[in-house]
């Protein structure tokens, strides 16, 4: 497939000419000037709007100084690691209100067997 040239161009205009006559031509060469302009301009805010989010990202990184939360596959944040010795808050939670209620039960019974 090779461009699009003078002659191309010239045929396309001719059959146009034919098929809606010289009085409606101008007026649709304006209204197809008047698309290809908004068109332009859309892409234009669109590509403005990308470009700004990016630079925002990317101060915000900087920001961080590029030790942001570690990503897992799919960009949701890593859960947070237990550190080493000490359960998470909800274990130790637990953890105290299983060992008042081991006190109180019988000796010999098994933990958390409450009759």
């Amino acid at each position: 497939m090779g461009s699009v040239g003078t002659p191309e161009i010239l045929l396309v205009l001719a059959i146009a000419l034919l098929l809606f006559g010289p009085s409606k031509l101008p007026e649709m060469g304006r209204t197809l000037g008047k698309a290809l302009r908004e068109f332009k301009k859309a892409s234009a805010d669109l590509r403005e709007n990308i470009e700004n989010e990016v630079d925002e990202i990317k101060s915000d990184v900087k920001d961080l100084g590029g030790h942001g939360a570690p990503r897992v596959r799919g960009g949701l944040p890593a859960p947070p690691r237990a550190t080493a010795g000490k359960p998470p808050p909800a274990m130790e939670e637990k953890a105290s209100n299983s060992s008042t209620s081991e006190k109180d039960a019988a000796p010999g019974s098994p933990p958390g067997a409450d009759d």
